[in-house]
This record gives structure tokens, sequence and C-alpha cells, in this order.
């Protein structure tokens, strides 16, 4: 069974930072591309970053040059993170981590964590 249990929300004032973590066990085939995504009140779920198992990245338009992503495929327990700097309210959501061979268009039917809330203020 897969379990993807994130950690490293919290509250912070805008212009800050937080790092979010993703550790994602059990039986997980570890070249699966992981993600981050996000859901803010009243909007749908949006896409963040991407990573494949080879490190390469893909970014929302509305963070690249703040966040960045990262992943380690050497521990036993496979890991994604989350940088983010210079934050925004705008940035204030619900952050998921996911597993998935689609991982820019994944399914409910692919792995999900159970989410991690951020919230910035002004």
């Amino acid at each position: 069974q897969v379990q993807l249990v994130e950690s490293g929300g919290g509250l912070v004032q805008a212009g800050g930072s937080l790092r979010l973590s993703c550790a994602c066990s059990g039986n997980i085939f570890r070249p699966i591309p992981l993600g981050w995504f996000r859901q803010a009140p009243g909007k749908q779920r949006e896409l963040v970053a991407t990573i494949s198992s080879g490190g390469f990245t893909n970014y929302a338009d509305s963070v690249k040059g703040r966040f960045t992503i990262s992943r380690d495929n050497a521990k036993n327990t496979l890991y994604v993170y989350l940088q983010m700097n210079s934050l925004k309210p705008e940035d204030t959501a619900v952050y998921y981590c996911a597993a998935s061979w689609n991982i820019r268009s994944p399914s409910v039917n692919d792995y999900w964590g159970q989410g991690t809330q951020v919230t910035v203020s002004s």
C-alpha cells in the first residue's frame, strides 16, 4: 500500500518562506513522477510544480522564480520537497503532493497525500 504524507505547512507573513516535505512510502515505483498541487477555498485544485525521476521540473507561471521542487530518490523512503520563497497571500491554499505517471494531470485514482495548509498573511 502506498502512502504519501505531507508536512511543513503553517502560517507565514507575506515575503516569508516555507518548505514542504512529502514522504512517499510503500510499494511505489521509484521512478514515478512527483508533484505538488494546491487548492484555495472556492477554487479548483491547480498544479504548482512537478518533477521527473531524472530531475526535470515544471512550474506554474504564478510560482516560477519563487518556488523550487526537488526530490530525493536515494533514501529508503522517496521524498519530494517544495521550497516556497517570497510567499504571497494568494499562495494561501491546501497543498497536496501526488505521484502519477501522468503527473501534469493526475486523477483521483493516483497517489495523493492528505494535504497541508499554507496560510500567508498580508
